[in-house]
């Protein structure tokens, strides 16, 4: 019978036996059944008494076993032999000692100054941004030491953060006191202050469009409104209620698009494109309410209540320069629209459904309601002056209204549609997946996600499966081949072998973080509407 056991790092193995295990550390000892025993390797004097003990224990059983039995040849000793292990480093729940900083945090955060951190210690890593392709950063474990340094002890730093923090919050409770005195005071600027890009806005695209709907709508309201003063018609009260209806909600359209122009913050790091969106849902609620909750009013009123119509002509007149200058609008909306979806390589009727544009849609669906309604008034204003009968006039505005509600259930349901974040179209999401999958560095992506947010900006998620032994060609075609094989030629000992696999696996990651930002950019190239790219390595 014979036993050997032997454990390397925290794995222990047992060769099969019936008799007691022996258990070594670090160190690996064969144990024959003739007494004699053999080292592979230097043992700690723990081991050796634990080893000889059970040695003699075993000698002894062995001796009372083969009593009375004829002596056999002795049985060569078994040779294992183990890989050694480094010992798996302990790093606690949190560590920092290896963390990355920039400047800008290290002043922030712990209270130095830029002249604090030239006597550290600077590194050069590739940047996130794609403006620039490296920046400097320091360790962490340099910055913390070097605050120290200035400030004396961590009271101090934690003392001096309270401080900085409630001057922070004074500032930005007087943050509106002062925008309100440079208000006041904006007289002062004269015709050197620059045309802000906000203002640039309403000059082209949407915003003209908007701003020419405000013009001649505020108009048309006031005309209809003396107008059914004068005639006291449904259909033409119902034309305008119509009129103002849309006035203001081009207003909050013109909002929308003033606030979508804001730069990002740190609350909104997306921006804040989707207020247009935001603007246009609450314009087809206003016109819902307002639009054609008044029109089916009147419209029910004149029903249960007729009175005679007053003379129609001016009312004639009225609403046909409306129908004028409400064409006017729509053809302007409609070369807009036409414009933006040829660029987009898309029809018409596409762009439209899809609210690529959700100031233009609203100015194009209220001018084409605005267009028709004029026509329905009209037909019910003569039907009415015809036959005398004031139901028709009545019934007109009912079918005003019903053309709001219809207009604003449509802007509603897409303007949802297009908050809630919806996807991509699938050709687009295939074009971009195929371009991943064909990249030799991919093995595979799952969980891709291409969600529309708003505007033209679509925002791509993907989790990737590198191949790493392509990531790690790519970083052996850029070394001195022989060098490297110097290198390793010159490792003897685990030491030698653990600095030069740290040193060179450190390297691979960036090669890796350079492939990510490669694929990042061939994503945005082959869509220009990508403007946010997440790729999670699996």
């Amino acid at each position: 019978g014979w036993q050997v056991s032997m454990k390397s790092g925290s794995l222990s193995y047992i060769l099969p036996c019936n008799r007691l295990p022996v258990q070594l550390m670090s160190q690996v000892r064969v144990y024959s059944s003739n007494g004699q025993k053999k080292d592979l390797g230097s043992e700690d004097s723990n081991g050796s008494a634990r080893g000889e003990a059970l040695h003699k224990v075993e000698t002894g059983r062995q001796d009372t076993t083969n009593a009375g039995q004829k002596p056999s040849s002795p049985k060569q000793p078994i040779q294992v032999k183990v890989k050694a292990v480094l010992k798996k480093r302990e790093y606690g729940p949190k560590y920092t000692q290896n963390n990355f900083i920039t400047g800008v945090r290290a002043i922030n955060e712990f209270c130095l100054k830029s002249s604090d951190l030239d006597q550290l210690r600077k590194i050069k890593r590739r940047s996130p941004h794609d403006d620039t392709e490296t920046f400097t950063v320091y360790l962490r474990s340099d910055v913390e030491a070097k605050s120290l340094e200035v400030w004396g002890s961590p009271e101090a730093l934690a003392r001096e953060r309270k401080r900085r923090k409630e001057a922070e919050i004074k500032y930005r409770e007087n943050l509106f006191r002062n925008q309100r005195l440079l208000w006041e005071y904006k007289e002062f600027f004269g015709n050197t202050k620059p045309r802000s890009s906000t203002a640039a806005m309403f000059f082209k695209g949407p915003g003209k469009v908007v701003m020419v709907a405000i013009c001649i709508n505020g108009l048309n309201f006031f005309f209809k409104l003396l107008a059914w003063v004068y005639t006291g018609s449904a259909s033409m009260f119902s034309e305008a209620i119509h009129s103002l209806a849309d006035t203001c909600n081009q207003a909050l359209l013109a909002l929308g698009i003033s606030q979508s122009a804001r730069t990002p913050d740190p609350s909104h790091p997306y921006g804040f494109t989707n207020m247009r969106y935001i603007a246009s849902l609450i314009s087809g609620v206003g016109i819902f309410m307002m639009g054609a909750g008044l029109s089916w009013y009147h419209g029910i009123i004149g029903l249960l209540h007729p009175h005679p119509v007053e003379s129609l002509l001016w009312a004639y007149c009225i609403l046909a320069g409306s129908l004028v200058s409400e064409g006017a609008t729509l053809l302007v909306a409609i070369n807009e629209i036409r414009r933006s979806a040829r660029a987009k390589g898309l029809s018409f009727y596409q762009y439209v459904v899809q609210s690529r544009d959700p100031s233009t849609n609203v100015v194009l669906l209220e001018d084409a309601a605005a267009v028709l309604s004029v026509a329905v008034a009209a037909t019910c204003m003569g039907l009415t002056s015809l036959t005398g009968n004031p139901y028709y006039d009545s019934v007109g505005s009912l079918g005003v209204g019903t053309l709001l509600g219809t207009v604003s259930a449509f802007l509603i349901y897409t303007n949802t549609e297009a908050l809630l974040g919806r996807s991509i179209e699938p050709e687009q999401l295939q074009r971009l997946t195929e371009l991943l999958e064909s990249d030799p560095v991919v093995r595979a992506i799952h969980d891709v996600k291409a969600t529309d947010m708003g505007m033209s900006k679509v925002r791509f998620k993907a989790e990737v499966d590198f191949d790493g032994r392509v990531v790690t060609r790519s970083y052996l075609e850029k070394q001195d081949i022989e060098q490297l094989l110097q290198e390793i030629q010159q490792v003897k000992t685990l030491e030698e072998l653990e600095a030069f696999m740290l040193k060179h696996g450190d390297n691979i990651i960036d090669t890796l973080g350079a492939e990510v930002d490669r694929l990042e950019k061939d994503l945005k190239q082959r869509n220009p509407d990508v403007r946010h790219v997440d790729l999670e390595i699996l």
